[in-house]
């Protein structure tokens, strides 16, 4: 799995290098507490040094990662940093990096650490290193310090700290679209069982989830639209591992969901233990197949995986970087998606449906030219009734969402008023089963 991973880095840095973008639109993520020194939508290259002067070549980014490389989330990550770095020909000494750093103290020493080591910018890449990073942000304010997919940035009034999240979910749906197309061509061929099927006519699919926090429920529930929007007879069922990564556990899942009668596997977990057991079940002679995440889950389910949603984490690393060499304030909140090459779905797999191709070409152009959104309202009803009004953020840390309408112009806006997802909406047709 370390070469195979390794030659898809290799392969993903020199991808990035055509697919950087700047950074995200000022009106997406409003945010007038921090006044920004320069458009940080498209980096200033202003004439901050002299024209001999190579401002990269003095910068020095600092990195805090909750795995390594043969962690899926951490290796996109890493994927992203590297293309940064590539695109901004910055030195390998200009970065420091600390692999599997727990969401306990030892973030917060990391943080300090790497301040004191002189970084200007320092990424931490998982929720649970946001407070610490926080900590650190009031301590050193020199220095710039990113929580990815965080979501206290704005609240903490703090110029210094930033957060950032990519609109992952736009290529979940698409993800489910090529569900969706699956389970049209399986329901049309007579391929599934009764068992596949609820009560109702209803073809079954199954998700493994993280936890049921906004972020995998976002996700999820735009994995089950994309799929709906193919094939509308189609209803979830979601387990949860309460682990980013535990292959062992995302392997029971999978195994639960497909004893269940689901046709189809999603997942937002860490690791191939999913894939690897659908595969398994698909050799077997099942017919069951798999989304993965982050990583193309061919290696791990050669037969079963049809694709998998990815982040193309250089989008945002280039821009945050780019914008401190050039002396500009980052974004406090960013969430970009496929309107800026940030997000994607990974090759498909040889099971996919016919038209599958042509299909996802035309969501991913429609989603990038904004004609169509994840969660238009009229989609998709909670308990029979369509959403009218839904609040975004929190803003006293409660875990109950206070302000910031998010329902306009026919849907919720997701990632709209801070970088982090903030769908929580159980809707219909989804069945959270532990």
């Amino acid at each position: 799995m370390k070469k195979f991973l390794a030659t898809l880095l290799a392969l993903v840095m020199v991808l990035s290098l055509v697919a950087c973008g700047g950074g995200g639109d000022d009106t997406k993520t409003p945010d007038s507490s921090t006044p920004s020194t320069g458009d940080t939508s498209t980096p200033s290259t202003g004439d901050t040094t002299t024209p001999d002067a190579n401002p990269a070549a003095d910068v020095k980014v600092g990195v805090i990662l909750i795995g390594d490389e043969n962690e899926g989330y951490s290796y996109a990550h890493i994927a992203g940093i590297r293309g940064a770095q590539q695109n901004l020909g910055l030195s390998d000494d200009q970065i420091i990096w600390y692999y599997t750093i727990p969401e306990d103290e030892t973030a917060y020493d990391k943080c300090v650490d790497l301040a004191d080591q002189g970084c200007d910018v320092i990424f931490t890449n998982s929720y649970g290193h946001q407070s610490f990073a926080q900590q650190a942000a009031a301590e050193y304010p020199d220095v710039t310090f990113v929580a990815m997919t965080g979501d206290t940035a704005l609240a903490s009034g703090l110029p210094n700290f930033k957060n950032a999240f990519t609109e992952i979910y736009e290529a979940r749906y698409v993800s489910g679209v090529v569900a969706g197309m699956k389970v049209k061509e399986l329901v049309e061929a007579g391929s599934l069982k009764d068992s596949n099927f609820d009560a109702n006519g209803n073809v079954k699919l199954g998700y493994v989830g993280a936890f049921p926090f906004a972020e995998v429920v976002s996700g999820y529930t735009a994995f089950y639209l994309g799929a709906k929007s193919v094939y509308d007879k189609v209803v979830m069922d979601v387990r949860f591992t309460n682990s980013w990564f535990d292959v062992t556990g995302e392997s029971e899942a999978a195994k639960a969901l497909m004893a269940g009668g689901c046709v189809i596997i999603g997942q937002h977990a860490d690791s191939t233990g999913s894939p690897t057991a659908v595969q398994a079940a698909y050799e077997a002679g099942d017919t069951v197949f798999c989304v993965g995440y982050n990583i193309d889950m061919l290696a791990a389910a050669p037969d079963a995986a049809l694709t998998s949603p990815t982040n193309d984490w250089s989008v945002y690393y280039t821009y945050a970087i780019e914008t401190i060499i050039n002396g500009g304030e980052i974004m406090t909140n960013w969430a970009e998606g496929y309107d800026q090459g940030a997000v994607a779905i990974t090759a498909l797999g040889p099971q996919a449906a016919p038209g599958t191709a042509e299909a996802v070409a035309a969501a991913e152009a429609a989603l990038s030219d904004g004609s169509l959104h994840v969660f238009e309202t009229s989609k998709f009803t909670v308990g029979g009734q369509e959403v009218t009004s839904f609040l975004a953020r929190d803003t006293d840390g409660d875990w109950v969402n206070d302000t910031d309408e998010a329902v306009f112009d026919g849907y919720l806006h997701e990632s709209y008023f801070q970088a982090a997802p903030c769908f929580s909406l159980e809707i219909d047709g989804i069945t959270k089963l532990n």
